[in-house]
């Protein structure tokens, strides 16, 4: 069964769904106002134990306690986003989702020996073939695998053609682009620490991989060594001049380099080989214990800013003086997202943060920050009761604190995460992965309660969908225009912390009734406004001068 893109349906198809379900929705019929107001906290419902989802990501060692990552994907194309989440030395789980549009969360567990596997500390989705089915990489002792899929949430080992055998190391990080008119995207998989001949975990960093398709696109070349290596937590291939070229970011695990690492940025140019970024080139050294990135346009001035978890202090990095050259300067503290020390708990030790993502979870136009927290193991020199954050993103551009307002105030040993509007009401949702004990899952139930959820504000979530194997426009933008705010946001694979999505991005509009919104193209071609009516999942083609809603399930 064919995957079809996770893209929408009729507005009035939802609103009949979600009204049935007792969801009240905010239209303003005042068209696409500017939003102005920040909005407060949405209540999240605690519904793990009703979920189905009883997966615990676990295993002793430093190989297990970083990881712990999920992985957001339609695997059967009905629209629903299922869930694969890591389980360490316990086997991995793929969940289908089954929730009612509107209604509570549920999912079911597939068991397959496929996706069952062990050793697994994260996965990242991705369609690395173009054929509409899903794939997953899947980070794991030993090394990277590719699982491929075919619909129907089922899934094969990567096909011998594709060639694909990553080095003999902990792979813990993964993104992907596509350069040029090549078949299969480049992949680049970070690794955290060498194993010996016998399999067993060394105390030194093991070096990175740049994987690009043979000529002929049918498989993959031998790698690509990218050293020095120093124990990558996270990977992000972006465009962060805005030039099209797309470069590597890699986040690394200070605690293992010494005084010779840093985080890294690659110049990765089709064609050439991959070389680091230099002092020479405008690019700063940072030292921090790199757990994720996340990514988005918070100025508004059409390049990425890019958010760094680490222990302690937390960096919100903007360029220092365009896209020149590589020039970060941090504005975490200026922003209210350093985040160095627990909000409460009554801890006054630092923090230790592993997923970031960028989304606006209560939909007033404001993106929000999300940052999962939890200790390592127990490290006394580091907050134990070391809670979530939940930043609102506020007009002027920075953000308030509002975890416990939300209802999602934790003290496991947080690990990866995911926002995700799991039964399509527009509102997100938050799964999370903690270490040596289960998954939480919480719905977003906006102003509302779980028996009568009500919508804060409007929303839209959009897919660009193009012809050719990248059909998922990886490397694209999104442009939102609502009143006289732009809200931009680029596809990407990677980043967060051992996890990420592959479906529609969403977007707040506050009180908006409409929106315009366009496509940059991953080749630069830039594609026409279109008008489109708050409160859909829409899907945009290449060339199209329309949004066009595609059936989701009614119920």
């Amino acid at each position: 069964m064919s995957r079809r893109p996770m893209v929408v349906v009729a507005l009035v198809a939802v609103a009949a769904a979600v009204a049935a379900a007792g969801i009240g929705y905010a239209v303003s019929r005042g068209g696409s106002a500017t939003p102005t107001v920040a909005l407060g906290a949405p209540h999240f419902v605690d519904e793990t134990a009703a979920s189905g989802i009883d997966q615990v990501y676990d295993g002793a060692g430093t190989t297990f306690a970083v990881g712990g990552g999920v992985a957001v994907l339609d695997c059967n194309g009905d629209g629903r986003p299922d869930i694969y989440v890591a389980g360490g030395s316990n086997p991995a789980a793929l969940y289908r989702n089954d929730s009612a549009v509107g209604g509570a969360l549920r999912f079911t567990r597939l068991g397959d020996p496929v996706t069952d596997l062990t050793n697994v500390v994260g996965a990242y989705p991705i369609d690395i073939d173009g054929d509409a089915n899903v794939d997953l990489v899947v980070l794991r002792g030993g090394g990277a695998e590719i699982l491929r899929g075919l619909g129907g949430c089922r899934f094969e080992p990567a096909p011998a053609a594709w060639s694909f055998a990553d080095p003999n190391a902990w792979a813990t990080s993964f993104t992907a682009k596509w350069e040029g008119s090549a078949k299969l995207p480049t992949l680049a998989i970070g690794h955290y620490l060498k194993l010996d001949a016998s399999g067993a975990m060394t105390t030194d960093c093991a070096d990175n991989a740049l994987y690009r398709p043979t000529p002929d696109g049918t498989g993959y070349a031998p790698p690509t060594v990218l050293t020095p290596g120093y124990c990558a937590l996270s990977m992000l291939f972006s465009d962060w001049d805005r030039s099209g070229r797309v470069d590597l970011r890699v986040s690394n695990d200070r605690y293992y380099y010494g005084t010779g690492g840093e985080e890294q940025l690659w110049r990765v140019a089709a064609g050439e080989a991959p070389r680091l970024y230099s002092d020479a080139d405008g690019w700063v050294s940072l030292q921090v214990f790199g757990m994720g990135i996340a990514s988005y346009d918070l100025a508004g001035n059409g390049f990425p800013d890019y958010f760094v978890t680490s222990q302690g202090d937390n960096k919100l990095q903007t360029l220092t003086s365009g896209p020149s050259q590589p020039t970060y300067h941090d504005i975490a503290l200026k922003s209210g997202v350093n985040a160095a020390r627990p909000f409460t708990g009554g801890e006054d030790l630092p923090s230790t943060a592993w997923h970031p993502e960028f989304q606006d979870v209560n939909n007033d136009g404001f993106v929000d920050l999300f940052m999962s927290k939890g200790n390592i193991y127990a490290q006394t020199d580091y907050a134990t009761k070391d809670p979530n954050d939940l930043f609102l993103g506020q007009p002027d551009e920075t953000f308030k604190e509002a975890a416990d307002a939300a209802g999602i105030l934790n003290y496991a040993r947080g690990r990866g995460a995911a926002l995700a509007d799991f039964n399509l009401d527009g509102m997100l949702d938050l799964v999370e992965v903690n270490y040596g004990t289960g998954v939480k899952v919480w719905r977003n139930v906006g102003f509302g309660d779980a028996s009568n959820p009500a919508q804060m504000g409007n929303w839209l979530a959009i897919q660009p969908i193009q012809p050719g194997p990248n059909r998922d426009a990886i490397g694209a933008w999104i442009e939102v225009k609502v009143g006289d705010t732009t809200m931009r946001r680029e596809l990407t694979i990677g980043g967060g912390h051992a996890g990420g999505q592959l479906g529609p991005s969403h977007f707040g509009l506050g009180s908006a009734a409409a929106a315009q919104v366009r496509v940059l193209w991953p080749d630069g071609e830039v594609g026409p406004w279109i008008h489109v009516t708050a409160n859909q999942y829409v899907g945009i083609e290449r060339g199209s001068t329309d949004a066009s809603p595609l059936p989701l399930p009614k119920s």
